[in-house]
């Protein structure tokens, strides 16, 4: 079996909720973003990219019917490039990664896109069909942005509560005080702010035609204790979880090209791809199963935390990324995020995978190398997680 590599990453900036990137389709969204990554290799000729492979978590509205096709038609490519989305809920964008990898590694592919898309501002309201015919009463709307409807009424409620209380929960469990959840927060919008400011982001993040948005909308440079402190909590009235220490909802699409030891592009690669990782648990406890996805991962790559040299773990809420790091007690926390996460950068469900595996992939390249984990929390009680080796 070949060896799998990611070798370029670029994504859109992330839009707040109804705001900059919100007249924008998903398919348009996602579109734009290949087609940036793409221009940044104007010598490959597209007919050698075997696969387009995209994550998007609700696929209800105008993402329907097979975004990933679609993305790749809107972009200009060959019909004979295929596309086929998948759906891991908040880790599709990495689930397609891991997907690439395995079809390079098996030799299906030598070169593949894979990333994701969410637009959480456009995603519809559903109405179900009613059991019977010509109903006398009210139907009821539900939305599609993010979280359980339609839920199966045998599925144990303790299953079914909300993500913000799942975060409570882990917020008592592991005694994470308000305190440190909003401390975790300011240092994630600083650290976005500051790698905005020094560049590091320039090479990774591609505007979208017709928008003004250029940055990640949700990096507060100015925040600080005293705003984080005075905001109510969101999900419990006397609970510790908030808006701030929360990531919102947002907009966005990822993009990486995942492929073996030679490929059409002529370049080298960023990092190889030397463990993956999933892991399961109670849906109330989704919060803390990126933990054994991403030992897992270590342990198929035949490395330990002791090797790690940097974490990039999907902030969902500052309660749930910290109780993973108390579970990783020999990895020091310092070493995680170091440009700010997804409280502040937002988390497009679909794209948030591509996001961090992007972006650590890019920091081990600026290093010249090292040993990198990508792990991410999944609703429904999943986690999953990729080791990178430069």
């Amino acid at each position: 079996m070949t060896r799998s590599f990611i070798y370029d990453a670029v994504r859109s900036p992330f839009g707040r909720y109804g705001k900059g990137l919100a007249e924008v389709r998903p398919d348009d969204l996602a579109a734009h973003t290949l087609s940036s990554l793409l221009a940044r290799h104007p010598g490959l000729d597209p007919v050698l990219i075997d696969e387009i492979l995209l994550g998007a978590a609700n696929q209800a509205g105008e993402d329907n019917r097979n975004v990933a096709r679609m993305t790749a038609l809107l972009a200009g490519l060959p019909t004979s490039v295929t596309g086929a989305t998948v759906n891991r809920l908040c880790g599709s964008g990495m689930e397609s990664v891991i997907q690439a990898s395995r079809a390079v590694e098996s030799g299906d592919a030598s070169l593949v896109v894979a990333g994701g898309v969410e637009s959480m501002s456009r995603a519809p309201w559903v109405l179900p069909k009613p059991a019977r015919g010509y109903p006398a009463g009210n139907e009821t709307l539900h939305s599609t942005t993010l979280g359980w409807r339609l839920t199966n009424p045998r599925m144990p409620a303790q299953w079914t509560v909300g993500l913000g209380e799942t975060a409570e929960m882990l917020a008592d469990r592991f005694a994470i005080s308000r305190e440190e959840q909003d401390a975790f927060a300011l240092r994630s919008h600083r650290l976005a702010a500051a790698a905005w400011d020094a560049g590091i982001y320039d090479d990774e993040v591609a505007a979208v035609p017709g928008t003004s948005v250029t940055r990640d909308e949700g990096v507060r440079a100015e925040s600080t204790p005293e705003a984080l402190a005075g905001l109510k909590p969101a999900f419990r009235p006397q609970g510790s979880v908030t808006a701030g220490n929360s990531s919102p909802l947002n907009d966005g699409a990822s993009m990486l090209f995942v492929g073996g030891e030679r490929t059409a592009l002529g370049i080298d690669p960023l990092a190889r791809i030397i463990g993956r990782g999933v892991a399961g648990n109670n849906p109330d406890e989704f919060g803390i199963a990126p933990v054994e996805a991403a030992n897992r991962a270590l342990a198929r790559a035949g490395k330990s935390w002791a090797d790690v040299d940097v974490l990039e773990i999907n902030e969902a809420f500052a309660s749930q990324a910290l109780a993973c790091l108390r579970l990783w007690p020999e990895f020091d926390p310092e070493k995680a995020n170091i440009h700010g996460g997804a409280i502040a950068i937002g988390h497009p469900l679909g794209a948030s995978g591509g996001r961090i595996i992007g972006h650590l992939a890019h920091e081990l390249a600026r290093r010249g190398g090292g040993v990198g984990v990508a792990a991410i929390c999944i609703g429904v009680g999943q986690g999953l997680a990729v080791v990178l080796e430069r």
